[in-house]
């Protein structure tokens, strides 16, 4: 590790700075404006002179060794900066790479606090960095990823930090560093001018994101809308396309169950049966159903906090214009880790979905009913005496509305789908046109545990009895009125429940055991563990000696705060004891909800509990008491992540009951848990998992998640913001990708249909 001090006092530089008129110029790579004491560590300036960009800009080289953090420190010469007043730090660079770099930026003040800031150089022209002097984040703004940076203000191509931690204090800053973390190779940077400004350049970066149509307003792309006219003749040719493609569809039963191959017993219901190896859904009329489903197709879920951002918003309707009656109220504010650091998330939110679906059909759907009497009235004034419109928008709203369901159920059927996922409209399940599955959100007053993985909330404890009380509450609502609907395929239970906490180590192993004995012996599970022990050992002597620990009392184990060992080779009764537990702890959960649904929905399958994280003994335990076992699996083909060996082996067909991909250019800032470099990378994906899903006989199902792009600035539920639909928020189709969905859905289905001579009529 080599270390470098450099003392550069060059003075009067007389080249272009590139500067705000709020901005301070501290530090001049090219030619210093000031004394600042430069220092590297693992890095170093191989050139003395500076070197001309393509775009004119005259910058110095600075090199990174391939090291564990090759650093850059800039210091004042004497004593701190005092950089009270000011909002940002700035700092004039270009990657000279031909890739993208992580950059790691950290200030620091003389009392020992930080500000710490993580990031993504890109390649291209010459950009001015901005770090925000105080602790931000997308979330702090109301959404899950901020907008992608950089960006064009005012002539100035701007690289904002949208993530920073920690805290400083401005009078007393001492230190500025620029560092990578562990690269591969040496690495380039070219460098400017370092500074300070008091423009805040991180609410520059949020202004004026969003359009009047709900679009990002920094990029364009294909089938980005800019009139009204537009959107509705792209509508149109969506529509249109529909009936061409329904024709190339493969023959179908009324469930979308698959004719021309294998039959099987009709019961009248959907259920599972396993023929040569390979698991089958069938459908109520007995023909085999490969479930292609969709999550979320709602209309529910396209709102957006607008209140105190409204600065994001170019375009939002005043009080008296049509489009406010796509105005509402929300609180989203849950305290679940999901939602906990999130701002702006409650007061008045605008739908700019329904806002869009009422400007492109509102005339059309209109002229389909004879005139409402508020239209009437109108016709018959003269102009200057019209009686107020609201009335009539309302009705045209409600007119445009009714179309919705008729229209998606035609878009999902004409694109090789044939189930409602999760969280789909309950108007949709109405229409005996499509198959649907419905979730069991088992809400209640009962004890919890937490893991560590609680993003939706900790662990119900199934052995208090109010979680029983609650899930038969819960599933009598969820089955009020369907227990003979044979369109309903069956019940989802929960949904990515954090049966492990993160990690790999045995702490996160068997962290709903460890957590469970740490808590009050007033906690249900807790005193299920302690009777499972004691009738196990017997008495903390047996404990003790078993575990190798020392316990005078059993009682010191009741105490909460109680931390059992770690598993120990030498011990082996730890694991095994933490395993019973894990067991005993999910036989009971899913035999609780198996039971109430039973009873109240004897003719639905139990679909499993959505894991995106399980245990063993979760799965195992999901498996004896479920029909089917439903993973949530965000990666590039079903096997990734999964022991399909163990799936086999619990004899058990296997829903994956979400799975995406998402890019960054079409709007949304947030690709979604799993990233594709664009649009039609989206497309060659879906395929791809669809074409891995078939090489494994224990697949059923593949649900999409979601319909619809989730709003540029994040969702009520949680201010998510992906762009992971099949539907715009303009409600026009990413073209391109469905069609790719559409060949990739009519391909497995015709691979997939089982022949005839396998199965008995």
């Amino acid at each position: 590790m080599r270390r470098w001090r450099w003392v550069l006092m060059l003075v009067g530089s007389g080249l272009p700075l590139f500067l705000q008129a709020d901005e301070q110029t501290l530090f001049s790579f090219v030619r210093p404006l000031d004394v600042v004491q430069v220092s590297t560590e693992d890095a170093w300036f191989p050139e003395l002179t500076a070197e001309t960009t393509p775009e004119g800009a005259i910058l110095r080289r600075l090199s990174f060794n391939n090291a564990a953090q090759p650093t850059l420190s800039l210091e004042p010469q004497d004593g701190v900066w005092d950089w009270t007043g000011q909002r940002t730090m700035t700092l004039r660079l270009r990657n000279a790479m031909e890739w993208d770099l992580t950059l790691h930026v950290r200030i620091e003040s003389g009392d020992g606090q930080a500000l710490e800031a993580r990031i993504g150089l890109p390649t291209g022209p010459t950009q001015t960095l901005a770090v925000p002097l105080q602790a931000t984040s997308p979330q702090a703004w109301g959404m899950r990823a901020g907008p992608p940076m950089p960006w064009s203000q005012g002539g100035r191509r701007l690289l904002v930090a949208t993530q920073v931690q920690g805290e400083i204090s401005l009078d007393r800053v001492r230190a500025v560093k620029v560092y990578l973390r562990n690269p591969d190779v040496p690495q380039h940077i070219l460098l400017g001018q370092f500074g300070v400004s008091a423009s805040d350049e991180l609410v520059t970066a949020y202004q004026g994101l969003v359009d009047g149509y709900g679009q990002y307003t920094r990029r364009a792309w294909g089938d980005k809308i800019n009139a009204d006219s537009q959107l509705r003749r792209l509508l149109d040719n969506a529509s249109a396309a529909l009936d061409s493609w329904n024709r190339q569809l493969p023959e179908r039963d009324r469930f979308g169950g698959l004719r021309g191959g294998a039959r099987f017993e009709a019961t009248g219901f959907f259920r599972t049966e396993k023929q040569a190896e390979r698991w089958y859904l069938v459908t109520p009329d007995g023909h085999p159903f490969f479930s292609l489903g969709v999550n979320a197709v709602s209309r529910q879920h396209s709102q957006t906090y607008v209140q105190g951002r409204e600065v994001m918003f170019q375009s939002l309707p005043a009080p008296h214009e049509p489009l406010a009656l796509f105005y509402g109220q929300g609180d989203s504010r849950t305290g679940v880790m999901a939602t906990r650091e999130r701002q702006f998330a409650h007061g008045r939110w605008f739908d700019f979905y329904s806002a869009n679906r009422y400007r492109a059909q509102a005339e059309q759907a209109c002229e389909r009913h004879e005139p409402c009497a508020p239209c009437r009235t109108r016709q018959s004034l003269p102009d200057a005496e019209r009686r107020d419109e609201t009335a009539c928008l309302v009705l045209r709203t409600q007119a445009v509305n009714a179309l919705w369901p008729e229209q998606t159920l035609a878009r999902l059927q004409a694109w090789g789908f044939n189930t409602l996922g999760n969280w789909s409209d309950a108007e949709l399940h109405e229409q005996p046109r499509m198959p649907y599955v419905l979730p069991l959100s088992i809400a209640g007053d009962y004890a919890s545990i937490p893991t560590g993985h609680d993003w939706w909330g900790a662990m119900p404890d199934p052995f208090d009895p109010r979680f029983a009380m609650a899930a038969e509450r819960a599933v009598a609502i969820a089955a009020r009125g369907r227990r003979e609907d044979p369109w309903l395929i069956g019940y989802f239970v929960d949904n990515e429940l954090p049966w492990v906490a993160p990690g790999d180590t045995p702490q996160a192993r068997y962290a709903l055991a460890y957590n469970t004995l740490r808590q009050t012996t007033d906690v249900p599970a807790k005193r299920a563990f302690l009777k499972q022990l004691r009738d196990r050992h017997r008495n903390q002597q047996g404990l003790a000696a078993a575990w190798g620990i020392e316990l005078p009392a059993w009682e010191l184990m009741e105490d909460p705060g109680f931390e059992a060992p770690l598993p120990d080779p030498a011990h082996p009764a730890i694991e095994d004891d933490l395993r019973r537990f894990l067991a005993l702890y999910a036989d009971t959960y899913f035999r609780t909800v198996a039971e109430a649904l039973a009873w109240h929905a004897p003719n639905h399958l139990l679909l499993g509990g959505r894991f995106s994280i399980a245990t063993p003994e979760a799965l195992a335990a999901c498996a004896r008491y479920c029909d089917v076992l439903s993973l949530n699996t965000y990666t590039r083909a079903p096997q990734q992540g999964q022991d399909f060996t163990a799936l086999h082996a619990l004899n058990r067909p296997v829903l994956i009951a979400e799975f995406s991909f998402g890019s960054r250019d079409r709007g949304p800032f947030w690709p979604g848990p799993l990233e594709v470099p664009g649009e039609t990378a989206r497309g060659a994906a879906y395929a791809h998992f669809l074409e891995r899903a078939l090489q494994e006989p224990v697949i059923v199902g593949l649900h999409w998640f979601q319909y619809l792009d989730q709003p540029v600035t994040g969702r009520l539920l949680d201010g998510e913001n992906g762009h992971v639909g099949l539907v715009a928020i303009t409600d026009v189709p990413f073209d391109g990708f469905v069609d790719a969905v559409r060949r990739a859905n009519l391909r497995l289905l015709r691979r997939w249909l089982p022949p005839a001579e396998r199965t008995a009529p």
